[in-house]
């Protein structure tokens, strides 16, 4: 097996089973360019199973994340109809390792998108944005990794749920909007739609660029999530988490752990 077809299966594995394993580059140097076939083959054994792409994610989109970890570009992860869940629903906690939470700007893809996106009006682009959550939980031990570790873990994604749709033409700018976060009703987080790239409509661009450049495909009625628009928080063993963002609204999760069967239409 190749390498990439390696750490693919092992971090498959982790996922499924709700286990960390060693980063892959504890053991060797891994580039980017193992790291996103990595990442393509991990998806591809989900989809072997039945799962269907339902978008796209970019990473490290917050310039005090970025430079906290090193970085100084952001990546992009996959989405699949099995991380997918519905606003107000149950994620079951016992599926993931050490997951948190963080909320994001969503958007629907209007069209198909290439390397030119840069040079079209965003109201081509773009259908429709909405509040989003996504949860986050990394495969690796401690939630620590690198640049390549996490590009190959798929971008940590686990799950995400979006709020109501706003029709583009109807949302305005999105550039500097107001961000709360909340846990069983106390606040968490607050930051500002600026913290995405100075501003969210930039992350169009960046993930057609890194999808050109990786061999991703943004195809209309896709979601792309922009990015956190504040750190992230741990999720909590039961409780509910909501996000809001100012002139776009509110969205929210449940968590559920225990011996009790969770609610109907738990992850």
């Amino acid at each position: 097996m190749t390498a990439d077809a390696v750490f693919a299966a092992a971090l498959d594995t982790a996922q499924r089973t709700a286990t960390s394993i060693n980063q892959l580059s504890s053991e060797e140097e891994v580039g980017l360019d193992t790291a996103y076939a990595t990442q393509h083959a991990l998806i591809a054994r989900r989809l072997a199973r039945g799962e269907r792409i339902t978008g796209l994610k970019l990473g490290f989109t917050s310039q005090a994340k970025a430079q906290q970890m090193g970085v100084h570009d952001v990546i992009l992860g996959t989405l699949t109809d099995a991380m997918r869940l519905d606003d107000d629903t149950v994620f079951d906690r016992r599926s993931a390792i050490h997951p948190r939470i963080e909320p994001e700007v969503a958007y629907l893809l209007a069209t198909d998108i290439d390397g030119s996106a840069p040079g079209r009006p965003l109201s081509d682009l773009i259908a429709a944005v909405a509040p989003a959550l996504e949860i986050i939980d990394s495969r690796y031990r401690d939630f620590r990794f690198s640049l390549a570790d996490v590009v190959a873990d798929n971008t940590s994604a686990a799950a995400y749920v979006t709020g109501p749709w706003t029709p583009f033409d109807r949302a305005g700018d999105l550039d500097n909007r107001a961000v709360l976060l909340e846990v069983d009703g106390r606040v968490s987080a607050t930051g500002s739609t600026s913290a995405i790239l100075g501003d969210p409509a930039r992350a169009v661009a960046a993930a057609a660029r890194l999808a050109t450049q990786y061999g991703f495909a943004l195809r209309a009625g896709m979601v792309l999530l922009a990015g956190a628009a504040t750190a992230a928080v741990l999720l909590p063993d039961r409780g509910v988490v909501e996000a809001s963002i100012a002139g776009l609204g509110r969205v929210g999760v449940r968590t559920h752990e225990g011996s009790d069967e969770p609610e109907e239409g738990a992850r």
